[in-house]
């Protein structure tokens, strides 16, 4: 039973450890300054907005304000019934690059976000598309700058960071760390040539890009989906790459109840399924290993300490020690460059409350309804 228990906990610490090492060492070590160019092309910032009144009259002045000698921001109002519209008439003569698109009409064969999104493609006027949301936050007024400064002639996609503001109580300190660690994984896989996914929130790609691949038109219909589906589809192993420069970050509001949170993650975990399948076997066996690295590591620990077998618990604390020593260095090095996102003398307790996580998760993946049909 004893050897069982270790040969398993090893198996398992063995394949955390081979992510860590050849996928999260990459961020780890990856150069903030690196393949920096000059060119600085036209750039259409594209926002979708449903009754966010509240967050637009924070946002569309910071993106009116940001420093780039060729922009534009267009807001695409999704049939608001919140005064959006009669705030954005009222004020758009003050801002220098918002336009403002009107949306009303709704169609069955296509969710609301992917046709604003594709209506804001249509009619942009610049090469390049920058999407974020209405309830995020540029960290800086060079947020397109830094973002573009990544664009060559085979980088067609750049992947950004967003993190959740800070605030207080034990929701926000999970969402942050999730948040940051999801980061860890599409930013370092992104890195070794098999990105999966980026965020809404903050992701750059040419226009030929959305067109060549017939925009949303595969998954037009699925709820969400419009920054992990579509990169799934059209990044290759050459083609896109990430943006970490402090500049570059756009912060967000995170929810504040866990059933508006569990809500949200439902929905965004549903559109894994639409995942190539090498992207679903390297993050399920990542999840997978885990949670039970951490299952057998508690009946392991069970085991041995009703035994009082010494040995096997020196055992024991040597595989779990290994990989916490791994695992903290990279993720020291890692949440630096990420803006501090999680306080680094909580990453025991992350790496147990993600493992609660995907173990939740993992199970609703079997029982799930189908995901409410919300913009957020």
């Amino acid at each position: 039973m004893a050897d069982y228990l270790l040969y398993a906990l090893a198996a398992f610490v063995c394949v955390q450890l081979f992510y860590y090492l050849f996928f999260f060492t990459r961020l780890a070590f990856y150069g903030k300054g690196a393949n920096y160019g000059s060119a600085m092309p036209g750039v259409t910032v594209l926002v979708c907005a449903w009754n966010e009144r509240e967050n637009l009259t924070e946002l569309l002045p910071l993106l009116d304000a940001q420093e780039y000698p060729e922009f534009e921001v267009i807001l695409l109002d999704d049939r608001s019934d919140d005064g959006s519209e009669e705030f954005i008439r009222a004020s758009i003569q003050q801002w220098k690059h918002i336009r403002y698109i009107r949306i009303n009409d709704q169609f069955d064969h296509v969710t609301p976000k992917k046709y604003a999104l594709t209506v804001g493609m249509k009619q942009a006027k610049y090469p390049i598309a920058l999407m974020t949301d209405a309830d995020c936050r540029p960290s800086s007024n060079h947020w397109i700058t830094a973002m573009t400064s990544r664009v060559a002639d085979d980088k067609e996609i750049v992947l950004g960071f967003s993190p959740y503001a800070r605030r207080a109580g034990l929701l926000n300190w999970f969402i942050r760390c999730e948040t940051f660690y999801t980061a860890v994984q599409y930013l370092s896989f992104a890195l070794a040539g098999m990105t999966y996914m980026g965020v809404g929130r903050n992701i750059l790609y040419k226009r030929s890009v959305f067109f060549a691949n017939k925009g949303f038109y595969t998954h037009k219909h699925v709820f969400g989906g419009d920054d992990d589906i579509f990169l799934n589809e059209v990044s290759t192993s050459s083609n896109t790459t990430i943006s970490i420069e402090e500049d570059s970050f756009v912060y967000s509001i995170p929810k504040t109840t866990w059933r508006d949170w569990f809500r949200q993650k439902q929905r965004h975990i549903s559109v894994s399924r639409y995942y190539k399948p090498r992207n679903k076997f390297l993050l399920g066996m990542l999840s997978g290993t885990h949670v039970l690295a951490w299952l057998v590591g508690i009946a392991a620990l069970a085991f041995g300490l009703v035994t009082r077998d010494i040995l096997f618990l020196q055992y024991l604390g040597i595989l779990f020690g290994v990989r916490w020593i791994i695992q903290w260095f990279l993720l020291i090095i890692i949440n630096i460059k990420l803006d501090k996102t999680v306080e680094w003398f909580s990453f025991l307790l992350m790496d147990f409350a993600l493992f609660v996580y995907y173990f939740v998760f993992g199970i609703r993946t079997f029982t799930r309804r189908r995901p409410r049909k919300s913009w957020n």
